[in-house]
């Protein structure tokens, strides 16, 4: 049995515009997706803005509702035909958010941003609430005495800390990290996302890690889905997708990524032109009449690839 399962998931949102606020046909953002995970693993989604990989992830936690499809979260329905069933589930899936400067309330110290999980699901005195704030807050290497500050006192990295640390509160099973280091310094992201696997294995963390940067989703993920336009192009193993990907917008994203060793600079150039080429040529075999990607076929029992039925 799986971790978390999502079958056939679909989220659209209503297209109203006009003089009159007619109604348009609706927004599918996310279109018919299929995916499990198993605990303790990284399951890494990633595509460009607008691909539909932030709406799944609020989706699963109830932050978007569904069109139809159904999340079962360790054998037990989360949501079905359109119908949220989050409030059993709550402490047990937790979500990093992209903007640490934004999802940190300016007003509320961090004592009161980090036990605002703890007041809801647990009966705490203020002694206790706050022994484990402080604790909280050694776990993700910051002063226990920071309670009493306010999030601009912090660095990026610091307030992003914060927020794993609000996310950890309730010892979750599953976290939803979206995009979690992308308003970060490169010289920090390296920082959180290896503290990040540290507390993984000391928690027995499950993550969906969600980010449009293939080095980080390489460097973090077990299982990786490429999505486009609301819908899977790829699915596999981290081995799979940057070993032997078989769809040219998957192609087009690993051949983007930069090499810093020069023995490997005309390789990656030759890379580069093959897939310009085979882009150009036959962009129209790899999606439909409307540009949108065809349901995944497997090519083995770990790969999955969005092509027509002619193959």
């Amino acid at each position: 049995m799986s971790f978390l399962k999502v079958s056939d998931l679909k989220v659209h949102f209503p297209n109203r515009g006009g003089l009159f606020s007619r109604k348009g046909q609706p927004v599918k953002a996310v279109d018919g997706i299929h995916f499990s995970m198993e605990q303790g693993q990284t399951y890494g989604l990633v595509g460009e803005s607008g691909s539909g990989k932030t709406t799944t992830g609020r989706a699963i936690i109830g932050l978007n509702t569904i069109t139809s499809g159904s999340i079962l979260f360790e054998g037990r329905q989360l949501a079905a035909d359109g119908v949220q069933r989050h409030s059993a589930f709550r402490r047990d899936i937790q979500m990093i958010f992209q903007d640490p400067y934004s999802s940190l309330n300016p007003k509320k110290r961090v004592l009161d941003i980090i036990s605002e999980p703890l007041r809801n699901f647990e009966k705490l005195s203020a002694s206790e609430e706050k022994r484990r704030v402080q604790q909280l807050l050694e776990q993700v290497g910051l002063s226990p005495e920071s309670i009493y500050k306010y999030p601009h006192e912090f660095s990026g990295g610091q307030r992003q800390r914060i927020g794993i640390a609000r996310a950890i509160a309730l010892k979750p099973k599953l976290i939803i990290a979206d995009e979690p280091v992308s308003a970060l310094d490169v010289s920090v992201q390296a920082q959180v996302l290896n503290f990040m696997q540290d507390i993984q294995k000391e928690l027995n963390l499950t993550y969906l890690l969600i980010s449009h940067d293939l080095g980080i989703i390489r460097h973090m993920c077990d299982q990786i889905g490429i999505m486009y336009k609301g819908r899977y192009v790829e699915q596999g193993t981290t081995a799979d997708i940057f070993d032997d990907p078989h769809h040219i917008y998957t192609k087009r994203l690993i051949s983007a990524i930069p090499d810093i060793d020069p023995n490997k600079r005309e390789e990656k150039y030759r890379f580069r032109e093959a897939v310009k080429a085979e882009y150009e040529q036959a962009y129209g075999n790899y999606f439909d009449e409307d540009g949108m990607a065809y349901p995944l076929k497997p090519i083995s029992e770990t790969h999955f690839v969005a092509l027509p039925e002619r193959g």
